[in-house]
């Protein structure tokens, strides 16, 4: 570093570092994402990601969790860095280095929140509206990404309220991984990773015999988040 001189750095084009978070959330039914209405030109009025410009004083990981703590109100989720995003001519205003983030969330939480003031809208993943930029390709990224590692660890209960059924913990992977998936099979693979306690507690909105309500072991959750049971065979063709 020595023999670099300092008009070297002046010499170089500013550039700008901005977030982008992909926020995705499961209502017990459908894999939702959360997107805004954009307020400055160019793009305004046009849906995209939640997003926002690095501090001068923040590294990015601070800098994504303000992004997603100003939009939702939550703070300690689930947040990962996906790509950065340098094409020169991505934003039309000026040129814009862009990491994106993916962030699972409950969907309930967020709607708790008090300071939830409606700038944002849910949008099941199928039917998402187009976005600004170059955001379309981080979704399908995200999707791709979260599909890869939910067949290796168990991220999805991230996306789960404190308590669930099996059926709904079930309906939720086939959510992301778009197909239906054998029901015994995932039972016995479910209880054989022993991180459910299951409660007394019956949910009866489907039926009247009802579910029984678990929850996650959240001991054994961290313990084994690295060396989980393959929920989807072969999940390296999921990045393809």
């Amino acid at each position: 570093m020595d023999d670099i001189k300092p008009n070297q750095y002046a010499a170089q084009t500013p550039m700008l570092v901005s977030i982008d978070c992909i926020v995705f959330g499961f209502d017990g039914e459908n894999l939702r994402i959360l997107l805004t209405k954009r307020g400055l030109e160019p793009g305004k009025g046009r849906w995209s990601l939640t997003g926002g410009f690095v501090g001068q004083k923040e590294d990015l990981e601070r800098a994504a969790a303000r992004v997603l703590h100003e939009l939702t109100g939550l703070k300690n989720v689930y947040l990962e860095q996906l790509k950065t995003y340098g094409e020169p001519l991505r934003d039309p205003f000026a040129r814009t280095i862009c990491v994106a983030y993916f962030a699972l969330i409950d969907i309930r939480k967020y709607q708790d929140q008090p300071n939830h003031e409606g700038r944002a809208k849910w949008f099941s993943i199928d039917e998402a509206p187009p976005l600004i930029f170059d955001q379309n390709e981080m979704v399908n990224e995200a999707c791709r990404r979260v599909r890869y590692k939910a067949a290796l660890h168990p991220l999805l209960f991230e996306l789960l309220p404190q308590k669930f059924t099996i059926p709904q913990l079930q309906n939720l992977y086939e959510q992301v991984y778009g197909t239906p998936i054998d029901n015994r099979n995932f039972i016995r693979k479910v209880s054989s990773t022993g991180l459910l306690v299951k409660l007394q507690e019956k949910d009866k909105s489907g039926s009247r015999r009802g579910a029984f309500y678990f929850r996650l072991d959240r001991k054994k959750y961290r313990a084994k988040f690295q060396s989980f049971l393959n929920f989807i065979p072969n999940p390296d063709h999921l990045l393809g």
